[in-house]
Formats: C-alpha cells, structure tokens, sequence
C-alpha cells in the first residue's frame, strides 16, 4: 500500500496533535518529542507534525509517498531518473524516529517530495541523522532537502 505524506512544521504541537486527532478521528501512530505522526487508513495518508518555533505559522515542509519495500524506493528512483528529474538518494538513514530508504526530487517551485520506506523504528534519540528532513530551517548550516533542481526544460 502507498500513501501520500503531508508533513507539517507546526508552532504548538500539543494544540495540533489535538486538533488533527480530532479532524481525523485517530491517536498518532508516533509520538516523540517534537515530533508526532498520524497513520490515517481513509483518506489514505501519513500526516507527520514537526515543531517549529513558537509563534510562527504553521507551513507546509515537505511531502512524500511511503511505499512498502525498499524495491519500490529503487524503483521509484529510477522512474524518476528516468522522467530527466534530478535525484537525491538516501539509504538506511535515520529521520523522523526511523530507519528509512528514501529518494528526493523538487517540483518545480521547489517542493521538496520524497518516495520513503520505513525500514524500522528508531529510538527517541534518533530523530534526525545523516538525512535532510525533519531539519529546521533555521538551525544553523542546515536546510531544507537538498535543492536538487528539476531537470531542464521541466
């Protein structure tokens, strides 16, 4: 099964992890600190909330498809090499609580999408390592997913 990831940065994430067990009529799947992520079976959709700063906006931070294997993400990288889309691979790394295989490529204005398998969980400590994502902006020498420019023409 695939589905479609909305992550969101997210000012309180009390106060939203309230309001969306409430929109969607579910507990999250995962719950750390700063960090909360919702397994929604209809409509089929991984929801994760990442603290942000505390007055700021809620913003969109990237989006996803999570597929079921490993074979998939490398089948997704090479579609979409393919298709003439830069890509940037990352394997066995730890993000979002997680041992994940993922492939990043940007939309045209920059969003950043990832195809991702979660391989396994992993520990409250391991939030973000060695990948991109789940990385505040703000932190210093750190980004968002790499800018991995579209392919000309697109």
């Amino acid at each position: 099964m695939s589905r479609v990831q909305l992550a969101l940065r997210v000012p309180d994430l009390n106060a939203s992890v309230a309001f969306y067990s409430k929109l969607f009529g579910a507990e999250p799947a995962k719950l750390r600190d700063g960090y909360a992520n919702f397994a929604i079976a209809e409509p089929p959709l991984k929801l994760v909330l990442i603290e942000g700063a505390a007055g700021e906006e809620t913003r969109m931070d990237h989006l996803g498809v999570e597929v079921d294997s490993s074979e998939a993400v490398h089948a997704a990288t090479a579609r979409l090499g393919e298709a003439g889309l830069a890509t940037d691979v990352e394997n066995h790394t730890t993000c979002c609580y997680a041992l994940q295989d993922k492939v990043w490529v940007h939309g045209p204005g920059q969003e950043p999408w990832e195809v991702y398998v979660v391989k396994a969980d992993a520990d409250s400590l391991a939030r973000q390592q060695g990948s991109t994502c789940c990385t505040d902006p703000s932190e210093a020498g750190k980004t968002s997913p790499p800018a991995t420019p579209a392919a000309a023409g697109s």
